[in-house]
C-alpha cells in the first residue's frame, strides 16, 4: 500500500479543486503537471500509483491526513469525482447509507414516501441497520414527507440525504 510520503512523491492535491496532478514523470502514463486519474463506470476516480488502483477520494485522505482511511470516505454533495477536500468526510457505512442521492427508481418526490394503493394514503418509512421502521400512513403528502424528514433527523441522517446531487 502506497504511503503519504510516496503519493507525495508522485502527485500534487489541490484541495480547492479536488484534483491530483502529477509531480514525476511516469513512463507513458503521464508527465509533470498532467491531471491524473480517469472515470470510471461508477462515476469515481481512479489513480494509478505503484503499480496498483486507487480511489483518488481515498488518496485525497491520505495526502491530507496521513493515513488511509479506516472507514468508507462519504462524497457529501453525492458527486462521486467531486474530490474537493471540503466534499469529503470520513464515515461509517452506516453513516455513508444516511447520505445517499435520492433513488432514480423514486417516483414520490420524497425517499421513504410511498403511495399505498390498498389504503389509498401515503406511507412513510425509514430504513436503520437494515430493518425498516414504518412512520404510519398519512392522508396528506406533506404530513408523510414530514414524518420521514422528522425520523431523519431523530436518527441523525445527513441533511444531504434524499436529495438529488447537491453541486
Amino acid at each position: 500500500m502506497i504511503t503519504q510520503s510516496e503519493l507525495k512523491e508522485l502527485f500534487d492535491y489541490d484541495k480547492d479543486s479536488g484534483l491530483f496532478t502529477r509531480v514525476k514523470n511516469q513512463g507513458s502514463r503521464g508527465k509533470i503537471g498532467d491531471i491524473a486519474g480517469s472515470k470510471r463506470n461508477t462515476g469515481y476516480i481512479a489513480i494509478k500509483a505503484k503499480g496498483k488502483q486507487y480511489q483518488a477520494h481515498r488518496l485525497a485522505w491520505l495526502y491530507m491526513t496521513g493515513e488511509f482511511p479506516e472507514y468508507d470516505i462519504d462524497h457529501i454533495n453525492h458527486v462521486r469525482d467531486d474530490n474537493r477536500w471540503e466534499n469529503l468526510r470520513e464515515a461509517t457505512r452506516i453513516d455513508n447509507c444516511q447520505n445517499m442521492s435520492k433513488s432514480s427508481a423514486n417516483t414520490s418526490g420524497c425517499t421513504g414516501v410511498t403511495w399505498n394503493k390498498e389504503n389509498n394514503k401515503w406511507l412513510a418509512y425509514i430504513s436503520i441497520d437494515g430493518k425498516r421502521s414504518y412512520l404510519g400512513y398519512h392522508t396528506e403528502y406533506s404530513d408523510a414527507v414530514n414524518a420521514r424528514k422528522n425520523a431523519e433527523v431523530l436518527y441523525g441522517f445527513h441533511e444531504n440525504h434524499g436529495k438529488d446531487k447537491v453541486c
